[in-house]
């Protein structure tokens, strides 16, 4: 259909009819013709930003790993020396050790879980595309009327 100036010309019939006596099946046809067409720009706006949710996903990924690798001979080095610390403080070899493990432990713990965080559903959910829906539903519900 189109429209011009207060008219809409009919697919049916090709011609242009006031939009006051326009029939029931023509204002059905337009609706639903709305209706496609919002659910297509739906989907395309919720594929939009799922992958921008995936790209996030993986830039996340990208940076814990990235982090882990050049972490570690840093803290090879690093847990060495303190060891050493400890046992120049008067620990025996073996439990300085045992508590320099002890912390790497602690923190490496620390950062898998704020990468973790990072990967949640809540933090990649198409928060943007929902609301959308949601608008567009009470929209649909408004035109029924």
């Amino acid at each position: 259909m189109q429209e011009i100036k207060g008219s809409v010309m009919s697919s049916s019939t090709n011609r242009f009819i006031p939009e006051a006596s326009r029939s029931i099946p023509d204002l059905l046809s337009n609706a639903v013709g709305q209706l496609a067409k919002l659910v297509g720009n739906e989907f395309e706006l919720a594929r939009a930003e799922l992958s921008e949710k995936a790209n996030q996903a993986a830039r996340a990924t990208a940076m814990i790993g990235a982090g882990a690798v050049l972490l570690i001979p840093a803290l090879v080095l690093l847990l060495f020396a303190i060891a050493a610390g400890l046992m120049k403080a008067g620990l025996s070899e073996p439990m300085a050790y045992l508590l320099t493990a002890i912390g790497a432990a602690v923190i490496s713990g620390a950062l898998i879980a704020i990468g973790i965080n990072r990967l949640k559903g809540d933090a990649l959910k198409p928060s943007v595309t929902l609301d959308q829906v949601q608008r567009d539903k009470l929209a649909v519900k408004e035109m029924v009327r």
